[in-house]
């Protein structure tokens, strides 16, 4: 490594020229990159490693002779530090000297196994890998260190990146330098070794620099948008009237072709059935294919959902609901249907939840071209195994002929789990004879092109007693299911055998005590057909909790019960609820603890706040039930009856997410989650119109602004239990909580979101007339 960074330096004529930068140009491609000013990052991308003398004890990561520590990552970085949170766990368990620590973003190769990065799962998924791997690393250090030394490695000890005996040490680079191990372990050789006690960890849990933060701030940073190749084209589309089924009928391009730059359309004939009734405009500019675009003039006939409108979509899923057959049970406990109808006091409400989408920074972007004969695809994705087979698919090539090519994403949010924007790319980069093909939508484009987070039905009820104890429960909720339209296989099994999409009914598998209980997710059909069903941060965890936690509160108040008491009356840690090692040990006890710690914060019970203000609670365990972060959350919120608008004034959150490994991106984390929270609670949604949405641009799509940021307060429960994630859980429990704020602050209930001011006025009248 040493040696290439020196080459690198002297063809610059200074050390500033990245990795990428030199090994690309070095290696003859033609590559060029415009980014604003060369600079050294702790980021960098695939390269030739291990060569340059570098030891590599597995696949995860290699020592360099000058002592640089490489750890290949296969997570995307969007924002969250994901290669610091990763890197840590190996280089903690290795005893590494951070300040040599680099990560590598790989590219797409079969040996990495499953490339994915959403569910808040990195770090739960590399947990256990990456401390095997680190401790590998550490041991082969320790035996061939104990030769250097003229020792035992009994005798030895690592620390910070040197080994150590009888007053003697040797740094783990002039170990690889002089010793040239070649030593390495297969994953059930690295699952045998022993790891470092909790009390010896250095880097985990502490603060560190982290290792990408840099290259942002100077500009070295690459994300896809800034990728160029030599001779390239710009790609933009022209899009159709409808998601599914729309047919080209004609094209005009006359007014296009007065556009200085212009160069042709290619119509797509895309064998994936990813992007039908695509045109895409090519141009020597971007500016040019912008212009172009605007002006070709294209006949479509439009699918059938093309009048389609969310109003219908929502009443597919009220259809859906009432229907005792479909779906999926998750939950079908016996005696639920009986225990409802014989239930003394039966509590039953509807809660809705509109269009949400992605908005990342990035516009989507691919680059892509043909190398002989295989198809380099140039991008920011989050599960490039799941869409590099369908990139092969449209291109009608093996998989083996496909690479996608690791960038940074300037936002994902889930939207980049879903990889269709670079289907087009790469079939326009095929009907040109394989030249390099920039494709780049436009905001517009990429809203009316959007995997938008289905609009949602669910329905709640609740049985009680003569006594006022829940006797039974049943959560029915009906959306576009995303992973029954892009990763079937990825789909659960329900209690009755199904499949059922796990990420549209999340967060309604509770582990509260309710007695018998059903809970069961319903695909609704029309969405499907509409739009393509997407993920989006935190997913159904972002409106479950919505239905389920209001509900709750509603039944606190009906039976005239404090919410925090009732609440943690129902977290028995019994039966299913109990929780197991090691991903959910302590079970609901531990949702209990972070409620009550929540409770026992913001003086629940005991606060005075003037008129028209109040505190909300909810709690859940965003984001699955199999990998729990508990989490509970406050707001306060200030109603103003004359504008009918919500001001929320803090957040508190506490949760418990077992060992936290990075402690900053956690605050980031759960911050950046809580504000999306609160972005789709009172500002942030939209409606399909017409087939597709109506908000195209940040006009008329309004999350919430910097004004409308409040203060917060985080809380991490110290644990030392498995890590779980964190980039989704602190979206989940903000929206029920600003809508209980609501309910105490003024009295009225609201069961849609997001919540808007004239829905305030609606109510306060209602209320008020009742």
């Amino acid at each position: 490594m040493a040696r290439i960074e020196q080459i690198a330096a002297r063809q610059d004529g200074r050390a500033g020229l990245s990795r990428r930068g030199f090994l690309l140009t070095a290696a003859g491609a033609g590559f060029m990159f415009g980014f604003a000013r060369k600079a050294d990052a702790s980021q960098v991308y695939p390269s030739s490693l291990p060569g340059g003398g570098m030891f590599e004890p597995n696949i995860w990561c290699a020592i360099g002779p000058d002592g640089t520590v490489n750890v290949n990552v296969i997570r995307a970085e969007m924002g969250q530090h994901v290669g610091t949170a990763l890197a840590r766990i190996i280089a903690d368990e290795m005893e590494a000297d951070w300040d040599k620590v680099k990560i590598t973003q790989v590219d797409t190769d079969p040996k990495w196994g499953l490339m994915v990065t959403g569910g808040s799962w990195s770090v739960w998924m590399t947990w256990d890998v990456f401390r095997q791997a680190g401790a590998a690393a550490r041991t082969v250090m320790i035996e061939e260190g104990a030769k250097l030394l003229g020792t035992t490695p009994a005798a030895c000890s690592a620390h910070n990146g040197v080994v150590t005996a009888n007053g003697k040490s040797i740094s783990y680079g002039d170990i690889v330098a002089r010793s040239k191990p070649t030593r390495s372990y297969t994953p059930e050789e690295m699952a045998k070794l022993p790891l470092k006690p909790v009390s010896e960890r250095r880097l985990i849990g502490k603060p560190v620099a982290a290792l990408d933060i840099p290259s942002k701030t100077t500009g070295a940073a690459i994300y896809g948008i800034d990728a160029k190749l030599e001779g390239m084209v710009y790609g933009r589309p022209k899009m159709p009237p409808t998601r599914y089924g729309s047919k080209v009928v004609s094209v005009d391009d006359t007014d296009a072709k007065k556009v200085p730059g212009y160069l042709r359309y290619v119509v797509l004939e895309d064998p994936s059935e990813t992007v039908p009734g695509w045109v895409v405009v090519l141009a020597k500019t971007y500016p040019a294919a912008i212009r172009a675009t605007d002006a070709l003039k294209v006949n479509w006939t439009a699918g059938k959902t093309h009048s389609v409108s969310e109003a219908q979509i929502l009443d597919r899923g009220r259809e859906l609901i009432a229907k005792k057959e479909g779906g999926t049970y998750v939950f079908d406990d016996k005696g639920t249907e009986d225990a409802l109808h014989a239930a003394h006091n039966l509590i039953e409400r509807e809660y809705i939840c509109a269009s949400v989408a992605h908005y990342q920074l990035e516009p989507l972007n691919a680059l892509a071209q043909q190398v002989g004969d295989t198809w380099e695809i140039h991008t920011g994705n989050q599960w490039q195994s799941l869409f590099l087979p369908v990139i092969a698919k449209a291109l009608q090539v093996p998989d083996s002929k496909v690479i996608m090519r690791t960038y940074l994403l300037g936002g994902g949010f889930g939207r980049r789990l879903n990889g269709d924007y670079a289907i087009p790319a790469a079939l326009v980069s095929k009907a040109i004879g394989g030249k390099p093909v920039k494709l780049i939508l436009t905001r517009s484009d990429d809203m009316m092109f959007d995997s938008i987070r289905s609009p949602s039905v669910q329905k709640v009820q609740v049985g009680l007693n003569a006594d006022d104890k829940i006797v039974a429960m049943r959560h029915d909720a009906a959306a576009g299911w995303p992973t029954e339209v892009m990763a079937a296989p990825f789909m659960s099994k329900g209690a009755d055998g199904k499949p059922y999409d796990q990420f549209a009914i999340a967060g309604a598998d509770h582990w509260y005590d309710t007695g018998p209980t059903q809970v069961r997710a319903i695909s609704n059909d029309l969405a499907k057909e509409t739009f393509r069903p997407g993920w989006l941060r935190s997913v159904s965890s972002g409106w479950t909790p919505w239905a389920l936690e209001s509900a709750l509160d509603e039944v606190a108040h009906a039976i005239k019960q404090d919410p925090v008491a009732f609440r943690l009356s129902l977290l028995t840690a019994t039966g299913r609820n109990a929780g197991q090692a090691p991903d959910s040990t302590g079970g609901a006890k531990r949702q209990a603890a972070v409620l009550q710690r929540l409770a026992d914060k913001i003086g629940w019970g005991k606060t005075q706040l003037p008129a028209d203000t109040a505190l909300g609670v909810a709690t859940t365990f965003g984001q699955e039930r199999g990998m729990p972060t508990w989490t509970a959350a406050a707001a306060q919120v200030h109603v103003d009856r004359k504008t009918g608008v919500v001001t929320c004034q803090k957040l508190w959150l506490v949760l418990d997410a077992g060992t936290i490994i990075d402690p900053g991106g956690a605050l980031a984390q759960t911050e950046g989650g809580a504000l999306w929270g609160l972005s789709m609670a009172l500002f942030e949604g939209t409606e399909i119109e017409n087939g597709t949405i109506r908000a195209r641009n940040l006009h008329n799509y309004t999350p919430a602004r910097i004004g409308d940021t409040p203060e917060m307060d985080v809380e991490f429960i110290d644990s030392t239990e498995k890590p779980m994630g964190l980039g989704e859980p602190g979206v989940t429990a903000i929206a029920p909580a600003i809508g209980n704020a609501i309910h105490n602050a003024v009295g009225v209930r609201l069961r849609k979101l997001p919540i808007r001011p004239q829905d305030v006025l609606a109510a306060l009248r209602e209320h008020h007339t009742s």
